[in-house]
C-alpha cells in the first residue's frame, strides 16, 4: 500500500497561485489521467472502508470532482450511486441545504427520492478542506432519512481543519497537506 500511496502523492500536481493569488491548488487530473495511478486510487480508496464495505447502499458523490471517485467505487461495489449537486443541476424534486463558506454562502441539492429511509450511505469526494460541503451533504442524506457511515476523500488540506466541522463523522482521506 505504501508503494501505491506514494504513486497517487507523486501524481497530485501543485499550482501555486491558483485559483487566485495566496492558494496552492491541489490538480487530481495527472491521477486520473494515469491509469496505474487512477487503479491505485481507488484500490486505496476501497482498503480504506474494507470493514464497512458490505454495509454501503449508496455512495453520494459530491458536485464534480466527487462523482469521478464516488461512480467508480459504486460500480466496483454494486450499489447505488448519488449526486449532490449545485441549485439548478438537477430535474426532478430536490431537498436543498444552505451553508457557509468564508465570504458568502452556497447550496448543496439532492434529489428528494434518492435515498430511503435507512439507506446507509458513504459520502465521497476529492479534497476535504473546511467541511462545509461535506457537512451539507450529509445533513442532506440525514433529513431523507439515511445513516452516513464516513466520508472519503482523496486530499485533506488539514490547516482548514475540515475534521473538527464533520464532528463524530468517519472520516478517511488518502494524502494529507
Amino acid at each position: 500500500m505504501d508503494a501505491a500511496l506514494a504513486r497517487v502523492r507523486a501524481r497530485v500536481r501543485s499550482v501555486p497561485n491558483f485559483p487566485k493569488e495566496g492558494i496552492l491548488f491541489r490538480d487530481i487530473t495527472p491521477v486520473l489521467a494515469d491509469p496505474p495511478t487512477l487503479v491505485a486510487a481507488l484500490a486505496l480508496h476501497r482498503h480504506h472502508i474494507t470493514d464497512i464495505e458490505g454495509q454501503i447502499d449508496k455512495i453520494v458523490g459530491i458536485e464534480s470532482r466527487g462523482f469521478l471517485f464516488g461512480m467508480a467505487l459504486a460500480a466496483e461495489l454494486h450499489v447505488g450511486f448519488v449526486p449532490v449537486r449545485k441549485p439548478g443541476k438537477l430535474p426532478a424534486e430536490t431537498l436543498e441545504v444552505r451553508y457557509a463558506l468564508e465570504y458568502g454562502e452556497d447550496a448543496l441539492q439532492i434529489h428528494a427520492d434518492a435515498i430511503s429511509k435507512g439507506n446507509r450511505v458513504l459520502i465521497v469526494d476529492d479534497l476535504l478542506a473546511t467541511g462545509g460541503t461535506a457537512a451539507a451533504a450529509q445533513q442532506l442524506v440525514e433529513q431523507l432519512g439515511g445513516t452516513v457511515l464516513a466520508a472519503l476523500f482523496l486530499i485533506e488540506l488539514e490547516a482548514l481543519e475540515g475534521r473538527a466541522r464533520l464532528g463524530e463523522l468517519r472520516v478517511e482521506t488518502l494524502l494529507r497537506y
